[in-house]
């Protein structure tokens, strides 16, 4: 995604904008309000983007990508999560080229969001150590859900 310099510069900061964004959200008045649908409660839903192109061999195989899920993802969230796959694109601003890949896409609600901030900074760095990675895209959003 982006060069190694660059993620070690914004990685760490965006973990700690994610978890503080959601503490935020937490206390935040928009949590108090009534959901829309009965049954709903308020929840803290984050969107993880995992590129499956790795740097010097062929991408990451659905074999090497259940064992991430069921030893990092499940221990990270126990609740539950929903992984499906998706088609990457970025602009690289050094090169100007695009890039694409084939991205697998987890989608994560809860409704205490100090786990969810804690559990997202580890999977991400587990992923970006075990796959080599650059980064893992991360999307936090406030949401009514009922499951």
């Amino acid at each position: 995604m982006r060069t190694r310099q660059d993620a070690a510069r914004w990685i760490p900061s965006l973990v700690l904008v994610l978890a503080f964004s959601l503490v935020r959200a937490d206390a935040s008045p928009a949590r108090s309000e009534a959901c829309p649908v009965a049954g709903e409660h308020r929840m803290s839903v984050v969107h993880l983007y995992f590129g499956r192109s790795i740097r010097g061999r062929s991408p990451l195989t659905n074999a090497e990508w259940d064992a991430f899920a069921a030893e990092v993802l499940t221990r990270s969230f126990p609740s539950g999560f929903t992984a499906y796959d998706g088609d990457g694109q970025w602009l690289n601003p050094k090169t100007g080229a695009v890039v694409r890949e084939r991205t697998r896409i987890v989608t994560v609600a809860v409704q205490d969001p100090r786990a969810l901030a804690a559990g997202v900074a580890a999977v991400s760095d587990a992923y970006r150590k075990r796959f080599h990675q650059d980064s893992v895209g991360i999307v936090s959003e406030d949401a009514c859900a009922a499951f």
